[in-house]
């Protein structure tokens, strides 16, 4: 697939309405959770996600860095991943989390239990991950509470032996949403955070009010980053499947398109502009 069938595969993703999938039907849960073949993206980077939700894994000597827990049940899909790919659960010895919605913070409890590994978080997401619920969201379901162990801050780096991972707050989808950069293979990588709106109060959102405001600064810092390789944490958001199969055909840069973060940054700042436009005249979040 060219890069123009991929870059409007992605922008059709982002227009997609979000309400459904936020609402988190069994029908839409099943289809995240699709089982999904294990594969090496680059260097010592492996996805380890279901079939529409993403998780990573950065292996070295010094132990293993997981990224993002997916649902409840996708826990154990995530965990044998890990092991089909022949590295062990109990060398994963730190776990990163995106933001603190149930598609991605609902396995954590689970992953730590499998693996007893440390939970680095933002301060922003901490409460929702602790309470186990999206506090101040109704239309998000409940997930199993996870104690978070170690705080990060914007720019900290958290490494593991040769493994750095940057935190980026891009707050704006949660008070806490956290994007991770890091270099593979002479390659600049970003792990974003979603920058959708998906059903977020950006106008009199008393347990949130600076939501609007936090989405345009993320906006800003995001057009200042550059990147090669764009990973997601929801496969339809970059074209997990069709760079699967470039990969698969040969191409070992597959994931490489240093555009693709300006892409989604401008796509989804046209789409909150609207949104938060439709917010102030009167209209519910969609």
């Amino acid at each position: 697939m060219t890069r123009l069938a991929l870059f409007a595969a992605g922008l059709l993703a982002l227009a997609a309405p979000l309400a459904p999938a936020l609402a988190q039907s069994a029908e839409t849960r099943v289809g995240w959770n699709r089982p999904f073949e294990p594969f090496r993206i680059r260097g010592n980077l492996y996805y380890v996600g279901t079939a529409g939700l993403s998780s990573y894994l950065l292996t070295g000597k010094a132990g293993h860095v997981l990224i993002d827990g997916a649902l409840p049940e996708s826990a154990p899909q995530i965990a044998a991943n890990i092991q089909k790919l022949g590295f062990r659960l109990r060398d994963v010895r730190i776990i990163l989390i995106n933001h603190s919605h149930v598609d991605h913070a609902g396995g954590l409890a689970k992953l730590k239990a499998l693996t007893g590994a440390k939970l680095y978080a933002s301060a922003g997401d901490m409460p929702d991950l602790e309470a186990g619920r999206t506090l101040g969201r109704t239309d998000l379901s409940d997930f199993p509470p996870v104690h978070v162990d170690r705080l990060v801050r914007d720019g900290q780096v958290v490494a593991l032996g040769p493994i750095r991972l940057t935190a980026l707050l891009t707050p704006g989808h949660t008070k806490g949403a956290t994007s991770w950069l890091t270099t593979l293979a002479g390659k600049r990588v970003i792990f974003a955070s979603s920058i959708s709106v998906a059903g977020q109060k950006l106008v009199g959102n008393e347990e949130y009010p600076s939501a609007a405001a936090d989405f345009e600064a993320t906006f800003r810092k995001l057009k200042s980053v550059k990147a090669d390789i764009f990973l997601n944490y929801h496969a339809e958001g970059f074209g997990l499947n069709e760079k699967r199969a470039v990969l698969n055909a040969g191409k070992a840069d597959a994931f490489v398109d240093p555009g693709e973060l300006g892409r989604v940054v401008a796509a989804s700042e046209k789409s909150f502009t609207k949104e938060l436009a439709s917010q102030k005249a009167g209209n519910p979040p969609s």
